[in-house]
């Protein structure tokens, strides 16, 4: 019994060992089934994370693709946006310069024509009895050639018709049938006065040798209001094709105002008429190209663009007086004719020439020393009047927009002013002593057998 007992218990004993056995397995079973899910969720979650990860980074990389993509293509527009408005800056700036210069251009022609009226009504009062031969100033002085010559280059003389100068030259012609008139009707003294200005009308259309029209550009009267717009081209010119173009311009004018100027008693053909215009305007390309080309080695582009815009002003010194010289060169070959006192060709004995090669140099030197003069008020006034004038400093700092304007005004009225001024320094018709001319000219005498000591030259204008 106590054996069944005993067997009994480590049965019951033995079964439950292997209950708790069997439970054990099962729980460590379900806690490695637990471990193994958690780990397996861990896992899971890293993996998710990895893969937003992963698709964050392809999303990163495909955007940062896109950018370095787009960035060059816009860059490139914005270059081209940016050079495009400096390109558009540029040009309003030059197109408002521009505008501005011609509004001091317009102020300054109309100030030389308000001068020369000045000088023409002031004299009125006082004026000669009228003589197609002799002036209606003193031409002993310079006052009285200054006079005569800035009533000469009066712009106003511009807007007279071709039927209104033939008039004034009809009127000039038959002088003394008006006189007569004037005398019979009692006409007042004022019509001496209205002979001159007819004088005036015609002598600045018409070539006093050839007695044909002037062209208006070509014109004494004509070169300030012509030249005006050339010289602001000049000014805001910047680079060396514009600076050409517009010094081929400026001479191409100075070419004509110094032929249809000569003393036109000189012939002169086509060819040597072709070869002096390529000559002379070579020259002074040459000298602005050359100039301009020195700046721009010189200096770096910033600081060559500035210095540019005063390339013009002393190449426009140097050719011009080229220009003359190689224009009216042929006078010298060929000479030109000598006057008496009454204005008279001079007859020399074996029917020899009467022209004088002497007489024409000296009158092509002198013409080309007054085309150098003329620049220097145009060169050194205007920069001297603006840092001096205290009214030009007040108008400039009170508007800064003025100085294009008031720059142009004080250029057009220098050049105005100075153009007179410098072709009154020498006489138009000049005096020479026969010693100092040809052989042929020393022995000369006049209709009462007087031996002749002076003679008479036109040295063109």
């Amino acid at each position: 019994m106590t054996l069944i007992t005993t067997t009994t218990t480590a049965a019951r004993q033995i079964l439950f060992l292997q209950r708790s056995a069997r439970r054990q397995r099962r729980l460590s079973t379900l806690a490695c089934s637990s471990t193994a899910l958690a780990a397996a969720g861990k896992s899971a979650t890293r993996c998710k994370r990895n893969n937003d990860l992963l698709n964050a980074s392809k999303a990163t990389t495909a955007c940062w693709v896109r950018t370095k993509a787009t960035v060059p293509a816009h860059g490139q527009s914005t270059a081209k946006a940016a050079e495009a408005s400096r390109t558009t800056a540029s040009s309003t700036s030059i197109a408002s310069t521009l505008s501005q210069s011609f509004l001091g251009i317009i102020a300054g022609v109309f100030t030389v024509g308000a001068a020369a009226t000045i000088v023409e009504q002031s004299t009125a009062g006082s004026v000669p009895e009228f003589d197609p031969k002799g002036s209606r100033f003193s031409q002993d002085t310079f006052q009285g050639r200054f006079c005569k010559m800035l009533l000469g280059c009066d712009p106003r003389l511009l807007f007279y018709s071709e039927a209104d100068v033939l008039r004034a030259k009809e009127m000039i012609d038959n002088y003394q049938e008006f006189l007569a008139a004037g005398k019979d009707t009692n006409i007042p003294m004022d019509i001496h006065r209205t002979l001159w200005e007819a004088y005036r009308i015609s002598s600045a259309a018409l070539h006093p040798d050839t007695g044909e029209f002037i062209p208006a550009p070509c014109r004494m009267s004509g070169y300030v209001p012509c030249n005006g717009p050339i010289c602001a081209a000049m000014v805001v010119s910047s680079s060396t094709p514009s600076l050409l173009f517009w010094n081929w311009v400026n001479q191409s004018q100075n070419a004509g105002v110094n032929y249809f100027n000569r003393n036109a008693s000189s012939p002169m053909t086509n060819e040597t008429l072709i070869k002096s215009y390529a000559g002379a305007v070579g020259a002074a390309l040459a000298v602005a190209f050359g100039l301009s080309t020195f700046v721009n080695r010189r200096y770096d582009p910033v600081r060559a663009k500035q210095v540019m815009r005063f390339v013009a002003f002393p190449s426009t010194v140097i050719a011009s007086s080229l220009n003359c010289y190689i224009v009216r060169s042929n006078e010298i070959e060929t000479g030109i004719p000598m006057l008496d006192v009454d204005g008279n060709s001079v007859n020399i004995p074996n029917n020899a020439d009467g022209n004088s090669q002497i007489a024409a140099a000296k009158g092509v030197y002198s013409t080309v020393a007054s085309r150098a003069i003329l620049n220097v008020p145009v060169l050194f006034l205007p920069p001297f009047l603006l840092s001096n004038f205290p009214l030009c400093q007040r108008m400039i700092a009170k508007n800064p927009a003025m100085a294009t304007p008031l720059t142009m005004f004080l250029l057009l009225t220098c050049f105005g002013i100075g153009l007179p001024a410098a072709v009154a320094i020498f006489p138009q018709i000049a005096e020479i002593k026969v010693e100092e001319l040809e052989e042929k000219f020393h022995h000369l005498k006049d209709e009462n057998g007087n031996d002749i000591r002076v003679l008479y030259y036109n040295k063109g204008l």
